[in-house]
């Protein structure tokens, strides 16, 4: 398949909100293994359970996480710049 530069952002946007919806359900999912009873707004707030920075893979795939969100705000920052220029 020919992805036309007209239509690559918007399949990355797609592919990111795809990839970055399931690191959310992982590091949810790894979190609730040190604390069961986690909710997703208080992973966005780890400091606050000590538990999570004892559990071995916790802090790696946040991080992952967070790695992806970035490249997601840089690329809608150069699909804004694009469009601008």
């Amino acid at each position: 398949m020919t992805l036309l530069v007209d239509d690559f952002f918007p399949a990355a946007e797609a592919l990111l909100e795809q990839m970055i919806s399931q690191q959310r359900a992982k590091v949810l999912r790894l979190a609730r293994e040190a604390v069961p009873n986690i909710g997703p707004e208080d992973v966005l707030n780890p400091h606050d359970f000590p538990e999570l920075k004892a559990h071995p893979t916790f802090e790696f795939e946040d991080g992952l996480l967070s790695g992806l969100v970035a490249a997601q705000v840089a690329l809608r920052a150069e699909h804004r710049r694009q469009m601008v220029s």
